[in-house]
């Protein structure tokens, strides 16, 4: 009596399957709408920081907009001048966006 009590409570083997097929679901939702966008602005982010030149108006990651004045490719460093005559010197890594694509999208949202 107590071992058919046990096997009516153990759990079937055919709902494994559902379940497998529901996780791959999952993770393959979450993919496309989550990690696969993500990669798409690193990669974009990336490209825009190898092609900076002297000149452009940027946003570093700590929100602060400047100037580019100098950039050092062997140590990775960028001086950025951010009022008249003051100029920091951030990592490459930093500068996130060039401010006249910023201010072109933020007209377009505006309209």
């Amino acid at each position: 009596m107590h071992i058919q009590l046990l096997l009516e409570a153990a759990p079937s083997q055919g709902g494994s399957t559902g379940f497998l097929i529901m996780m791959v679901a999952v993770f393959a939702i979450m993919w496309f709408f989550m990690i696969r966008p993500q990669q798409k602005k690193q990669k974009e982010i990336r490209k825009f920081q190898n092609a900076l030149t002297e000149g452009t108006k940027v946003v570093t990651g700590g929100g602060i907009y400047g100037t580019v004045k100098r950039i050092d490719l062997n140590t990775g460093r960028i001086d950025v001048e951010i009022a008249r005559g003051v100029v920091i010197e951030v990592d490459k890594t930093y500068v996130f966006a060039d401010v006249s694509a910023l201010q072109t999208q933020e007209n377009r949202s505006a309209k």
